[in-house]
């Protein structure tokens, strides 16, 4: 059950499905950026995962709405819209050019007006989806894997939600970064963020970091000073001394190339409890970023929520 739950994802055996998978998540990213009113902190953007892969959620269109599922079981992706119409596209190896085709000839034919930016984003040295044929990998089995790593790390970042009382994201996939996130705010306004993410335009990240943050999630590693699945946190902006906090498990340590917190996936994996592992790197990492920041803890925690246990006030 502990392998079927956190299952073996080595990045070099599924890079190629890994860069295809992320690709074709902006696609339908981008379908939900255009059709969603902005929210704070970009969470309007996010993808959500469900008990078969991942989802945008009901997004206006008109008077009807639409949404857009990534099945990871059965290998299909379904788009549906309020009046009970539907169309699917396999899963399958593909290029990125042919998947982004059918996806728009799919919303037409359900009467989904929708026209995006091809051009993906937070990708450095991209091209249009349109013409991008060199991408087209798809190896159902470790789409599935991935699946269900963000499906048990979902469980434990809602869990770690729940002692929360302040301002606490939802738990969302970013296709941008191509990860699953949750974050916590200290209700402070933060410093202009600087800017130049490669891919990204310089007020969307200073909105999407206006306020002080400790953000923590899962990423499934790329060519960089990570190349491995792994767990991160990092704060902004950072307090001085957070690059030398302790933090638990052991595994964990910060990267100086990256300026956050690491874990990776397989000390989660091969813990004897590997809930217990990642909650800890959370719990340890968010207290560096708000003792050093000095958040105001006391105003800000509970205790963890329990199924059918009211919280005390």
């Amino acid at each position: 059950m502990t392998s079927d739950r956190w299952p073996s994802l080595d990045y070099g055996a599924w890079k190629d499905t890994r860069d295809t998978l992320h690709l074709w998540t902006q696609v339908v990213g981008k379908v939900r950026l255009a059709l969603t009113p902005w929210l704070n902190h970009s969470w309007h953007v996010a993808l959500y995962v469900t008990a078969r892969g991942l989802t945008t959620g009901p997004m206006p269109c008109g008077v009807r709405e639409t949404q857009i599922d990534f099945d990871f079981i059965d290998h299909v992706l379904w788009l549906r819209t309020s009046e009970g119409h539907f169309r699917q596209i396999v899963l399958k190896p593909m290029p990125v050019a042919e998947f982004y085709g059918e996806v728009m000839a799919a919303l037409a034919a359900l009467g989904v007006d929708v026209r995006i930016n091809p051009m993906p984003s937070e990708i450095p040295g991209a091209v249009p989806f349109d013409e991008d044929t060199a991408h087209q990998a798809y190896d159902p089995d470790y789409a599935h894997r991935f699946w269900r790593v963000l499906a048990s790390s979902q469980r434990v970042f809602e869990l770690f939600r729940t002692s929360f009382l302040g301002k606490v994201s939802p738990v969302n996939f970013f296709w941008g970064s191509f990860d699953l996130a949750v974050t916590r705010f200290s209700g402070r306004k933060a410093p202009l963020h600087p800017g130049g993410v490669p891919g990204l335009r310089d007020d969307v990240a200073r909105e999407a970091y206006s306020h002080e943050v400790s953000s923590a999630g899962f990423w499934p590693g790329s060519t960089g000073p990570v190349e491995y699945p792994a767990f991160y946190s990092y704060a902004y902006p950072a307090p001085e001394g957070f690059a030398a906090a302790e933090v638990q498990p052991a595994q964990a340590f910060f990267s100086k190339e990256l300026g956050e917190f690491i874990l990776p996936y397989d000390a989660v994996r091969q813990a004897a409890d590997p809930e217990a592992a990642l909650l800890t790197f959370l719990q340890s990492t968010y207290v560096a970023a708000a003792d050093l920041g000095h958040w105001d803890r006391a105003l800000l925690e509970c205790e963890l929520g329990a199924p059918n246990k009211v919280r005390p006030v």
